[in-house]
């Protein structure tokens, strides 16, 4: 006899089961997300006599040659740099992104390029009617006759409407989370449909070798809504980034088996669409003012392309009898805190008193630990009213001790701010033990520091610079 399946609760936010309900997550602490779920059906015992027999796998030894996977372009120079150069076929992208940040504008631009080229491409939505597709494309300007758009989101009929087909080089689903499994005893969205129907997608995309792009939600703290399993299924992970109040926009890969993860794409909203920055550093830094303080220019590097913002800092007293406030925007709270720190323990600055605001200009997001220099040079600059040089990058990672360390890719930093016309860059000093110092282009300035103290030096020989001018 069978044995019954037990009822089971299963966690919406990280898909944790529990015997019995809870108001808060064990395994992921989020509350009010445990669901009652229909359990799985269960095998049967196997019968030694009954039953076909086991087939067996193919196996292949390591030896072998490695060719590199084809790839087709989408002809957005931008979405395929982020991919690695391409959707490659049979392959499986999850898109996630803010509602509202141009995730649904950036795929249907993606697929009528791709139909105008004459590729097979299928655009299946779970949220919007044919009609409200058709006037977004409208409104876009786009024109892609051959494109085949649908509404649907039983997984059974798109099933063997994917297996009818032929020539399908791209399919979209947009989204993952309003998918639904006749099969599965539970609503769209809940972690049993998620996976079985992203499952029944995925093993149709490598069945027919039809590229699958499942575009997904996300939660208030920008991770992908759903279970962490469905990131393990796919072959990439992207992840639209950027403030609707700016009209950046970037692309940026989490994880992709098939190409690098820190690469980036850049985008410009308009009212035409997505439209693609192939110079992100001079768009980021149009709009900068010198000769203000508080203002320095990161020469940062995202994948393989350089790219230069600006660091903004702002000093102000503290207000009321509480702790001074830390605003950071576009960077890592706990890295300001840190510099905070070195900056009062080794350089003397006295910043315990003042609320201390920071923002990376333009919406970019920093993670990289070569900004610290660029973040000190902005909060000294600040801290003395001394604007820094209006023709100079920063780049240097700095420890507790208070020293600036190498950060890779130094080269390219340097042509990318002599390119944009910048005369000076400061960086950390070389030391014997390191690699070939960086090669600086000619008319650029190189000035190496290997302490914050003679950071804050800088500024206040440019103090006595301009006393002297004055008398």
């Amino acid at each position: 006899m069978a044995k019954k399946a037990a009822v089971r609760y299963v966690c919406q936010a990280c898909g944790a089961v529990t015997p019995k309900w809870a108001g808060k997550c064990e395994s992921c602490g989020a509350w009010n997300t445990i669901e009652q779920e229909a359990p799985l059906p269960l095998a049967g015992p196997a019968r030694p006599g009954g039953g076909t027999r086991p087939g067996r796998i193919a196996l292949a030894s390591l030896a072998g040659e490695a060719t590199p996977p084809p790839r087709v372009r989408t002809t957005i120079e931008e979405l395929d740099r982020a991919l690695g150069g391409g959707l490659v076929p049979a392959s499986v992208v999850l898109v996630g992104g803010d509602p509202g940040i141009g995730k649904s504008t950036l795929l249907l631009q993606a697929t009528c390029r791709l139909a105008a080229a004459g590729r097979r491409v299928l655009y299946i939505s779970g949220e919007e009617a044919v009609d409200q597709i058709r006037m977004r494309a409208r409104r876009l300007g786009l024109d892609a006759p051959t494109l085949d758009v649908a509404a649907a989101i039983n997984v059974t009929d798109i099933a063997g409407t994917l297996e009818a087909e032929t020539d399908l080089a791209l399919v979209v689903i947009d989204s993952i989370q309003t998918m639904w499994l006749d099969t599965v005893d539970s609503a769209p969205g809940t972690v049993s449909q998620v996976r079985a129907t992203a499952f029944e997608l995925i093993r149709l995309a490598k069945q027919r070798g039809f590229a699958l792009i499942l575009v997904g939600h996300v939660t208030k703290e920008g991770a992908l809504a759903g279970p962490r399993v469905l990131e393990h299924m796919v072959d990439a992970v992207m992840y639209f980034e950027g403030d609707r109040g700016h009209q950046f926009r970037i692309l940026r890969a989490a994880k992709n088996r098939f190409g690098a993860t820190d690469e980036i794409g850049v985008f410009a909203m308009t009212d035409l669409g997505l439209v693609e920055v192939p110079n992100p550093s001079a768009l980021f830094l149009a709009e900068r003012r010198g000769n203000v303080a508080g203002s320095a220019v990161f020469a940062g590097v995202e994948g393989t392309r350089p790219v230069l913002v600006e660091v903004q800092a702002l000093l102000s007293p503290k207000g009321g009898d509480g702790a001074p406030r830390r605003s950071v925007v576009g960077w890592d709270t706990g890295r300001l805190n840190l510099l905070l720190a070195v900056l009062e323990a080794r350089c003397g600055l006295r910043l315990n008193t003042m609320d201390v605001f920071l923002n990376i200009a333009g919406g970019l997001r920093v993670g990289e630990p070569a900004a610290d220099l660029a973040v000190a040079a902005a909060l000294v600059s600040a801290a003395t009213g001394r604007p820094t040089n209006a023709g100079a990058v920063y780049f240097g990672e700095v420890g507790l001790s208070g020293e600036v360390r190498q950060v890779a890719q130094a080269d390219a930093r340097l042509k990318e701010a002599h390119k944009l016309g910048f005369g000076q860059a400061v960086l950390p000093r070389r030391v014997a033990r390191t690699n070939a110092p960086a090669k600086a282009p000619d008319g650029l300035e190189l000035r190496e520091i290997g302490h914050l103290s003679d950071l804050v030096a800088m500024f206040g020989a440019a103090e006595t610079e301009e006393r002297k001018g004055a008398e």
